[in-house]
């Protein structure tokens, strides 16, 4: 099973200036201990769950710009982009980007968007639900259409492009797109039609597995591999203070057909608490 580290508290020692060390060293011990995957937060204010909304909060994608010269292997993406964000042409051309100067690492990780505060705040439109949806659907189907030969209009009921031109194409071309969430009537049945990858909570055993059992039926129903679709996990960093027990439902998650274990380091030191993870727990995690 592959590690992931996902960076999404900035309340650090130093303040502002001290975050781009901060996260440069976090990302070159990831890599340098074997970490396959860094993602961080698509918001523009903090997590009340984390912190508050006046905690400090980077901006995603200049923030995977940067690591993108500090790093060489990892590959790089939010958990996940918000698709109220941005305009989904301009989401296919800064992932491109992305892709390109990382050296083909970028992964498009995509979701409906929940955080309405930051929304109001800044003024972004924030629709309802199931308009979100309709249009993170209409944003797949744009970004598919720039990362390929079909550089013609796109007429949908939200977006309407008169040139899906993108040059230069990423160099993975179709950059991986992974879907976050697990709500099992859209999310997952998105993640089975268009889903290189998806992301789910740590339910529990029980919960996971049935939470893979309803992506395989929805594959089932479009004709989908199901093997074909990689299968993450994001758990708390708390479980990585007891690795017996951690690597113990890491193997029966890896039964399910989970590869990738995600967390978030722990403050105040996140660069050394991704080096102690990546010496002591990683190594007996990619045995299984």
């Amino acid at each position: 099973m592959e590690l992931g580290i996902h960076f999404s508290n900035f309340t650090l020692p130093g303040g502002a200036a001290a975050l781009a060390p901060a996260l440069s060293n976090t990302a070159r011990a990831a890599e340098d201990g074997g970490v396959s995957l860094f993602t961080l937060m698509d918001h523009w204010f903090q997590m009340e769950s984390l912190a508050t909304s006046y905690d400090p909060m980077l901006e995603g994608y200049t923030s995977l710009g940067f690591l993108a010269g500090q790093t060489s292997r990892m590959r790089l993406g939010l958990l996940v982009t918000g698709v109220t964000y941005r305009h989904p042409g301009l989401l296919a051309k800064i992932v491109t980007t992305l892709d390109v100067l990382s050296e083909g690492r970028a992964l498009l990780g995509i979701g409906a968007a929940w955080y309405e505060r930051e929304h109001l705040g800044l003024g972004v439109p924030y629709p309802g639900i199931s308009e979100r949806f309709e249009r993170l659907e209409e944003t797949i189907q744009i970004c598919r259409q720039m990362w390929s030969t079909n550089d013609g209009p796109f007429e949908g009921t939200h977006y309407q492009l008169a040139e899906t031109i993108c040059q230069p194409q990423p160099i993975q071309n179709p950059v991986p797109i992974l879907i976050g969430g697990s709500g099992e009537k859209k999310t997952l049945r998105l993640v089975a039609q268009y889903g290189s990858a998806c992301n789910l909570f740590d339910f529990g055993l029980e919960g996971v597995q049935h939470k893979l059992e309803v992506l395989k039926g929805h594959c089932d129903d479009l004709g989908r591999d199901f093997d074909a679709i990689e299968k993450t996990l994001i758990v708390s960093n708390e479980k990585f203070d007891n690795p017996d027990q951690l690597l113990a439902d890491m193997q029966q998650y890896s039964a399910m057909g989970i590869s990738l274990v995600t967390t978030s380091p722990a403050a105040p030191d996140p660069a050394g608490w991704v080096s102690r993870v990546t010496e002591t727990v990683l190594p007996r995690l990619t045995e299984i």
